[in-house]
């Protein structure tokens, strides 16, 4: 972390701000997939420890959150995406945030450990560091494979949440792993072709920074077409079912061609038209990761009530 000296007196911050130092629009994501980690697996979970084990994944995901915004401080200060936020804004001080971040880590993996098992705890604190020190630390600074090796940070949570239903990990919780782990790549190229230049300012050695856009490209294509096999399997699982199945064939189909018609964009192009294909790309990326959850949900729901025993039968 660079000296960050800009914000050495800040205002006073509000409950608005504090919860954006959380990330909340990432805990949402780390939230659900773990909901559907836990719901998903072959385990009974009272909904009380359900609840609360969910809670304590989600404080976890946010202190990854605030520790990630205090070392980024002097990254996101130069980035137009980011300059906003609460400490580059200077409304929390750096050392509000780093003692926000460690409280609620180690909160949320004790509390985990005691309301639901400690693998799952264990597994919440190594992906709290995992997150802050391989990714944010490390990795983001030196390498353009940043998000590729970073990403498994955000893919554990559905195997955390599978670990409080079961105690341990199995093949359906590592392609749930795979699916975000193989997704997150293409996901955050794409935001980072039409988000190049703040990259480049902020000295992030992003693909497009390092390679050029018409790399990152070939990339996210090779990526999506990666991505295939492992939603497909995942529906082939136990955990799948026609629905999972239904929902892999048109996401991978729609998620394949919209890279190939990137891999395709002349450059020029697409900066005439302001990366329009690329923002669309972004946007239904997050659909694509939602849709898919949502289908493993519907399965599970179907299995409950008994509607999908031909399927499991084949």
């Amino acid at each position: 972390m660079s000296d960050y000296t800009a914000i050495e007196q800040p205002q006073d911050a509000g409950f608005g701000d504090f919860v954006q130092l959380l990330k909340p629009r990432v805990m949402s994501l780390v939230v659900f997939t773990a909901m559907v980690g836990l719901l998903v697996a072959p385990a009974h979970v009272h909904p009380f420890v359900a609840f609360v084990s969910i809670l304590f994944i989600a404080l976890g995901g946010g202190a990854s959150g605030a520790l990630n915004m205090w070392y980024d401080a002097d990254i996101d200060a130069v980035m137009r995406r980011t300059r906003a936020r609460p400490i580059p804004a200077g409304r929390i001080a750096p050392g509000e945030a780093l003692g926000l971040g460690l409280a609620l880590s180690g909160v949320s993996c004790l509390m985990l450990g005691l309301a639901a098992n400690w693998f799952a705890a264990a597994f919440l604190a190594f992906t709290i560091f995992f997150y802050v020190g391989v990714y944010t630390m490390w990795l983001k600074r030196l390498t353009p494979q940043n998000i590729v090796i970073g990403g498994a940070a955000g893919a554990f949570p559905p195997m955390i949440g599978w670990a409080v239903a079961t105690g341990g990990v199995s093949v359906e919780s590592i392609l749930m792993f795979m699916l975000i782990f193989m997704w997150t790549p293409p996901h955050f190229w794409a935001l980072a072709l039409f988000m190049k230049d703040d990259y480049s300012k902020a000295g992030v050695p992003m693909l497009t920074v390092t390679h050029g856009r018409a790399a990152t490209r070939s990339h996210i294509f090779v990526y999506t077409l990666l991505l295939a096999p492992f939603a497909l399997a995942l529906a082939a699982s136990p955990v799948g079912g026609p629905v999972t199945l239904s929902a892999a064939l048109v996401l991978n189909v729609w998620f394949i061609r919209g890279a190939l018609r990137l891999w395709r964009r002349p450059e020029q192009q697409a900066e005439a038209d302001g990366y329009r294909a690329e923002k669309a790309f972004f946007k239904f990326s997050l659909a694509y990761l939602f849709l898919h959850f949502s289908a493993l949900l519907a399965d599970a729901a179907l299995r409950g009530y008994g509607l999908a025993t031909w399927w499991q039968g084949l």
